[in-house]
Order: structure tokens, then sequence, then C-alpha cells
């Protein structure tokens, strides 16, 4: 999934978009047209998601070693509920099953990530390699093959060996750019006779920003103003590496392509008249996904970050600026380094105009980009309080990204919703809304020309949620983590998304409001299942309903009558 940050008033999680000269785009015109009936090019591909710490669980099972994240789950108060993904889903004890259920989904495609340390347990190949980790892989890329459903790769979901933090400093040092390429250079090894579609990093803004600015995601650390920039930094050389690696030594035999999944939230004017929010916005753009994709399609970070950072940095008596920058050889070697870009997306935000005065005790990247973040009221929240509902947004976005990397080969790594309760409604009317206008939007996008080639419904199944732990879901399949099985159970999503696949897009009118409504016909003999586990896993949940009305009411049905027999017995 992704990620978030509690900054501003709206606990944004903001990833991120692309620029490098916005003259192309055209910040003024945002129409928002009417349901766009058609279905989607011949050959488009359809999938859902996961990472490995999210679903895999086994944690210390079968040679793994620590990630960052076993560590800084297992630290109190870091987590929601101090939850960790110690089994999270059992992934890792249900390939078959897990792969049935996206034969059931129809799917084309299954992204998901390799756990560094289930690999390379201390992240050092040459210490050691761990062939049960290669195994259980192994494994799941056969099923997935199999049962035709395309193996989609990324090689970094988060997931830093413990020891490489420990050692070196995680993605302060440059020394991880070796580490990572020895990495990658097993896995191209490995499965690449297999696997043809594959992934450096997962928004590697969210692994920068929060993992060494804010600590609210591992390893935790607070560098302000330069930990999130150095990180980056390092980031985006490995990209550039491991991509050559596969170029130079692979490519020529295993014919796949290598990209990164950046993820980015949309920033609109508030006035797209005030030329000050025009120029905000594409700060917030910029400083988000163009942060990452301007260096790997144009070979330096976008100028107003460098100007923005570099003027701050000087008025807080900094001799440099804060923000690195790449030599001459370094802009060669990393631009035009991507096969195809991964985008992720998932809300909007208003911009404006705010300045932020550069205080001597140092900035931050947040204060760095001299705006302010706004949400409309009226927007869809239907769950976690950053993820508002905003699917014009999406189009804006893929468009925005047409024009200023050259109309790049695009997959949709990230798209969907979450709700958060601890108790779920399996007829999840609000996702196959939600979906429904976000897919049409794309659809929308390639009719304008953007050129993208894939879509990825986030995500297949209730996971880890990282800092926000197991209280936010973003699955089409409820998993009973209550349950030491973990068992699944469809949403009402999954026979709405399964019947988009079908069609490759909406046929008409009329038929698309007939999947809705057998979709959530469906839902209700899910939520009998449900109710019929065991009722002593969901009276646990019974006492922590928080917003019982949307909770399924055979569960409370089923807890209320089993109070009134043991007070009866009593």
């Amino acid at each position: 999934m992704l990620p978030r940050c509690a900054f501003s008033v709206c606990h944004v999680f903001v990833l991120v978009l692309c620029l490098s000269s916005a003259e192309d785009f055209d910040w003024t015109k945002n129409g928002h047209s009417s349901f766009h009936y058609g279905t989607f090019p011949a050959g488009f591909s359809w999938g859902a998601g996961s990472s490995a710490y999210q679903t895999e669980g086994a944690w210390d099972k079968d040679g793994k070693g620590l990630s960052i994240w076993d560590v800084f789950s297992h630290k109190k108060g870091k987590i929601q509920r101090n939850d960790t993904g110690d089994s999270s889903c059992e992934g890792y004890h249900k390939i078959k099953d897990d792969v049935s259920l996206m034969k059931e989904l129809k799917l084309n495609h299954y992204r998901f990530s390799i756990s560094w340390p289930r690999l390379i347990p201390t992240g050092i190949k040459s210490d050691h390699i761990n062939e049960k980790g290669i195994q259980y892989y192994d494994e799941l890329i056969n099923h997935l093959l199999e049962s035709k459903i395309t193996p989609v790769v990324t090689l970094y979901h988060w997931d830093l060996p413990q020891v490489l933090q420990e050692k070196y400093g995680g993605w302060q040092n440059i020394s991880m750019v070796n580490h990572f390429n020895e990495f990658a250079s097993l896995c191209f090894e490995r499965f690449g006779n297999r696997v043809k579609y594959w992934m450096t990093f997962n928004n590697p803004w969210s692994v920068a920003v929060e993992g060494y600015e804010t600590g609210e995601h591992a390893p935790g650390l607070r560098l302000k103003g330069t930990g999130a920039y150095r990180a980056a930094h390092h980031i985006i050389k490995a990209h550039a590496k491991v991509w050559h690696t596969y170029d130079t030594q692979w490519r020529g035999k295993q014919k796949g392509l290598v990209g990164i999944s950046l993820s980015g939230d949309w920033g609109e004017p508030v006035d797209i008249s005030n030329q000050k929010d025009i120029e905000a916005a594409e700060r917030y753009v910029q400083f988000f996904l163009g942060w990452f994709a301007t260096p790997i399609f144009h070979g330096d970070y976008p100028q107003v970050m460098k100007d923005f950072v570099g003027r701050k940095s000087v008025q807080q008596g900094h001799g440099t600026s804060r923000l690195p920058s790449f030599s001459p050889q370094e802009k060669s070697y990393i631009k035009g380094t991507c096969d195809f870009l991964g985008i992720g997306h998932f809300t909007t935000r208003y911009i404006t105009q705010k300045n932020h005065p550069s205080a001597r005790s140092g900035g931050s990247y947040f204060t760095d980009r001299d705006l302010a973040e706004l949400v409309d009221p009226r927007w869809p929240d239907p769950g976690s309080e950053w993820l508002y509902s905003v699917p014009w947004g999406f189009r804006r976005l893929l468009n925005f990204v047409k024009s200023q990397y050259g109309n790049p080969m695009i997959y949709v790594t990230e798209n969907g919703v979450s709700e958060k309760m601890l108790c779920t409604e399996l007829c999840d009317d609000w996702r196959i809304q939600y979906f429904k206008d976000y897919i049409n939007e794309m659809l929308k996008a390639i009719k304008d020309g953007v050129n993208v080639k894939g879509y990825t419904a986030w995500s297949l199944l209730d996971k880890f949620e990282w800092d926000e732990g197991y209280s936010e879901r973003f699955g089409l399949y409820y998993v009973d983590f209550r349950n030491k099985n973990k068992p699944r159970y469809p949403k009402a999503s999954v026979q709405f998304y399964k019947r988009v696949i079908s069609s490759n897009g909406f046929p008409n009118q009329r038929e698309v409001e007939n999947w809705r409504r057998k979709a959530v016909e469906t839902c209700s003999s899910s939520n009998q299942l449900l109710a019929a586990d065991p009722l002593t896993s969901h009276m646990e949940m019974v006492t922590e309903i928080v917003v019982p009305t949307v909770c399924t009411l055979s569960i409370l049905l089923s807890a209320v009558f089993l109070m009134f027999l043991l007070r009866r017995r009593n």
C-alpha cells in the first residue's frame, strides 16, 4: 500500500507527481466531463497488488533475516494498537489459496514485492543466501504462470535488512547502492527467466520522508531538513545502477523491462486564475513525483526544487544546499533509466501559496515548498482520513505525466480506497464507486493520448497498513486477522472489478448499473459466511466496535444472542 504522513490539518499522505518544465501543461483547463462508457485498448492488463511485509507474515521463519519494519513495529507506540506484521495475512503459507483468488478475479497480472532479508538475511550477499527464501518466490512465480497470471515484481517495498540500517545507517549511506544492486542481480539471476516486469522501488517518497524526516515509518529517524533529501539521492542512484545492470547483463537474454513505481497525489490550484496558486501547485507536484521522476527522465532534480531548497539553505546559514547535487557524469548515467513508469495514485489536494520563513534553526522538506494543502469538505471520505475520493485528479495527473516526460509507457501500480473500522462491512459500495470513477478517469486519460498499459487495484487483500496497523483495510478480500487461519472473504467490490476486467471497461450504462446491483446482492452471502465463523473471535471484535452501524448486522446479532444465553445460564 501506500504511505501517509501526518503533516497538515488533514493528515496528508502526499506522494508524488512529476514536472520538469510545466509550460506544456494547461493548469487552467480543468473541466470535469461526465462518465465515459467505452472499453480499454486490446491487451490492456488488469491486476491487483500486495507487498511482502504487509502480507507474508512468517517474519522469522525459514532463515529470513530481520527487516527494519520487523524491528520498528516491535517498538511500543510506533504502530496503531502496537500491531505488527509478524503473521499478517500468512501469505507465506497460502500461495495456492491466494492464487486461486486471483484466478477467480480473472487477473492478468499480480504485483508483489520480494523481501530482501528473506533472500539475503543480512542484506550483504557475500554473507549468506537463503535458499528457502528463493524456493518460496519460485513457488509463487510458478503458480502464477501456471494460472496464466503475469508476475510483476517490486524489488524494494520498504523492508530494508536491519543489519544494513545498523551497520551503515540505511539509505543515508551511499554503500546501499552496491548492496541493493547485488540483491537485484540475485533476483534477476534466479527469477528473471520467468519475470519480465521489474520495479526497483515502490514509492521512494515515503521511504525518504516518512523514514528519515518525520520518523513515522521505519527506521523512524527524524533528520529534519536533510535526511529525506540524502536518502532520496541514494535511492535514485541505486535505481539507475540496477537499471544499467539489467540493461548490460540480463536484458539480452531475458527480454524484460525495468521501471520504478512512484506515487503521486494530484495538486490542484485553489484559484486557477491566480498565478501564485498555479506555481504552488506545480511545486507540490515537483517536490513529490518530480523529485524522483525528473532525474530519471531528464537527468537532474526539478529546477524549482533546486531553487527553493538552495535559497532557504543559504538563509539558514548552510554553506551549500541541503538538496544534494548530481555530477555531470551522474546526470548522464541516471537519465533515461526507465523502461516504464509505475504510477500509484489515491487522492487529490487543493494547493495555495503560503510562505514559510527560513528559520535559522533549520528547515524541513515541508516548509521548503512554501505552500498549504486544503481539501473540499464535499469530497467523499470513506475511511482513511487522508484519502478523499477526487476522481478527476487522476486524469489530470496522468495528463501531466504525459506532458512532462514525453508520454512514457505507464502502468498504474496502486489505486484503491480503504475503510477505517475494526469490523468490516463486506458490502463495500463506496469502494465500488471509487473504482468505477477512478478507472473511468483513467479511460478518459487514455482517450486523451496518455500511454497507460495496465491497472493494478490496491490491494488484493486486507493487510498490515504500516503505522496504521490493521485499523485500515484496502483489500478486495476481507481477511479475518483474529482467526489464526486468516480466512479470506470476498467483498462486493470483487464481483464489480471482475466484471470490469471481463468487459475490459464499461460497455454501457445499463450493464454497468447491473454489475453494481449484482455485486451488492452477492456480498450478503459473504456476510453470512463471515458470521458463521467461531463466535469467540467476533466477540473480541464486538467489544471494540467504534462505529457499529457499519458492521455486519449478522455478527452483531450473533454476539448479542450469545451474551443473552450466557446471562440466562448465570
